[in-house]
């Protein structure tokens, strides 16, 4: 790209495109037009308008002129007979909200008006307009087309194409024109309640699945989006083999954008792992930020980890996902110096990156594997003591927490959202006859967990292994309920756990219709209850004290030795974690 300068203008011109095979002369007059100004308040003015389609006819090229909007020519460009190619404009992107400042007015050679390419360049680019001018068969400026994006149009498409006008027939309210466009964009946002800073997400579902699996993984994804602390203002679903470059398609990626200029979002979240160059594509394409769903629940589990262990894992999760993804980043700084024969000076930046990132791995890796020792320790300490132990395992927010703590009078934070626990909680409860157990609360699985939490958090599901019995809760209220067991029973697989003993529990029985409650503890032999309501643990504790000491009937409890009123817990309770 080459950039020209000139006396009686202070910024500089630059030249784009393919300028070879260009006479000198032709050079000379690319450079002219370049300096010369769109003075009228007119999308271009007759002038300009008849000197670039004389030169372009003279070449048989197409040029391309972008034009901000005190009518200075900022970008010369020169294509081939078909198009232009236009460069980078991000450097002219003043807020996401608005236009990017820049008209693009250029030639067209074939007669053909306003084709898909210029439309594109319109929506992913922000223009403020495009104007396509017809090149005559004398070399005379013909029809003008005329394009621009709309906040709401009844075909469907963000944008608008104008009839054909002459550039003798221009109206001079070019600047009131693009000044009202961006006033009605303005109004279609949707306005930010007081005090909300949430950054607003666009969700993207792109998979060749059917409808209803795509609708309940967008709404999976909104919970997560929630979890995170991202404001939802719109969800786009596309039934097509994914791109290799920007996922979704041309047009439904067009669509998108005018779609975030709309709402004022500033993230696109898709609910797929996305490939490094797909990040970068996006994010230079769209100028928003871009997160996949690994990325997403990385940053729920940062935001939920309180322990040192839970930081601990995280952080050696996020680093593990970066890790490949650290070539995407900008890489200007990258030589320092020209150093010889070792590293240090003559050391890229991403090396750097990426050697530290590894040593910190490293470190992180060495600490776990610690805390995994002293997780051991204890567990051997109980397995001696003879101690049975019952793990809670279940699909996150289907009520681990809750019934922990309704069981045994604990505190443990439970709330009605993705992931509320992170590391693993163990409690005493106590039978009749000095009989006790310990139960422990684990960390909620979902579906395509990523690959580097099942890394980074395997002490955690260690817990799980000298477990005499598996707890696995189902939500009853939540439709994707057997999707949500068939997931649970993978991760298990995958733990090699699934043979273990296993208690199938019903949680939030009173927001289920009676014959579909019926036919779920029918389905999995299961003991339905509310976690909320203690009256209903009879059945449930009658089933444990019947598989961890078959043959043995469970005593009645004595009329007000129950820490809980009406339930079949006898005892007290310990409040230190086992």
């Amino acid at each position: 790209m080459r950039t020209v300068r000139f006396r009686e203008r202070k910024a500089a011109i630059r030249l784009a495109g393919n300028t070879t095979g260009l006479k000198p002369l032709a050079l000379r007059r690319l450079e002219r037009i370049a300096a010369r100004r769109n003075r009228s308040n007119q999308i271009v003015s007759p002038e300009l308008a008849r000197t670039l389609c004389e030169l372009s006819y003279e070449i048989q090229r197409q040029i391309g002129l972008l034009i901000d909007r005190k009518g200075d020519v900022r970008i010369l460009v020169v294509g081939d007979a078909r198009s232009v190619f236009l460069p980078d404009l991000s450097a002219y992107r003043q807020g996401f909200g608005r236009f990017c400042g820049l008209r693009l007015v250029h030639t067209h050679l074939h007669a053909e008006g306003i084709n898909d390419d210029d439309l594109t360049d319109l929506a992913l680019l922000r223009l403020d307009m495009v104007a396509a001018l017809m090149v005559a068969s004398d070399g005379s400026p013909g029809d003008l087309h005329i394009a621009h994006l709309l906040p709401a149009n009844p075909d469907g498409h963000p944008w608008v194409v104008l009839s054909p006008t002459s550039v003798h027939d221009l109206a001079d309210d070019y600047s009131q024109m693009i000044t009202a466009l961006e006033r009605e964009f303005a109004a279609k946002r949707q306005p930010r309640p007081a005090g909300d800073k949430r950054d607003r997400a666009i969700l993207v579902h792109v998979s060749n699945s059917s409808r209803t699996h795509a609708t309940d993984s967008v709404a999976e994804l909104k919970q997560l989006a929630a979890s995170a602390g991202l404001d939802v203002v719109d969800c786009v679903i596309q039934r097509r083999t994914p791109d290799r470059k920007h996922v979704l398609g041309k047009g439904k990626l067009q669509n998108t954008i005018i779609r975030a200029m709309q709402f004022d979002a500033e993230i696109l979240v898709f609910d797929d792992d996305l490939s490094p160059a797909q990040v970068r594509e996006l994010a230079v394409t769209t100028d928003l930020k871009v997160v996949d769903r690994t990325q997403l629940i990385l940053d729920i589990f940062a935001q939920r980890a309180q322990t040192r262990e839970g930081r601990i894992q995280v952080e050696l999760a996020q680093l593990r996902y970066l890790l490949p993804r650290l070539g995407a980043r900008h890489t200007a700084l990258s030589r320092l110096a020209g150093g010889i024969g070792g590293r240090g000076p003559g050391e890229t930046k991403l090396e750097i990156d990426r050697r530290r990132a590894t040593q910190r791995i490293a470190a992180l890796q060495r600490e776990i594997v610690k805390l995994g020792n002293r997780r051991r320790l204890r567990r051997k300490t109980r397995i001696e003591n003879k101690v049975p132990n019952i793990a809670i395992v279940g699909y996150t927010n289907a009520g681990k927490s809750t019934l922990l703590n309704q069981l045994t009078r604990s505190e443990v934070s439970a709330e009605d959202t993705l992931f509320a626990t992170l590391s693993p909680v163990s409690r005493r409860l106590r039978f009749p006859q000095e009989k006790e157990i310990v139960i422990t609360d684990t960390v909620g699985f979902i579906r395509r967990l990523p690959a580097e939490l099942m890394a980074a958090f395997r002490t955690t599901f260690e817990e799980m292994e000298p477990a005499n019995l598996l707890l696995h809760v189902l939500d009853a209220s939540n439709p994707e309920v057997d999707t949500h067991a068939a997931t649970v029973r993978a991760v298990l697989t995958e733990l090699k756990m699934v043979d273990k003993p296993m208690l199938h529990v019903i949680n939030k029985a009173d927001k289920c219709d009676a014959g579909m409650l019926k036919g779920l503890v029918e389905r999995y032999d299961a003991v339905a209850i509310s976690a909320l309501d203690t009256q209903t643990f009879a059945p449930l504790l009658d089933a444990l004290f019947g598989l961890l000491w078959p043959g043995e009937i469970r005593p009645p409890e004595r009329e007000g030795a129950g820490p809980m009123p009406g339930s079949h817990v006898a005892g007290g309770r310990s409040r230190n974690a086992v």
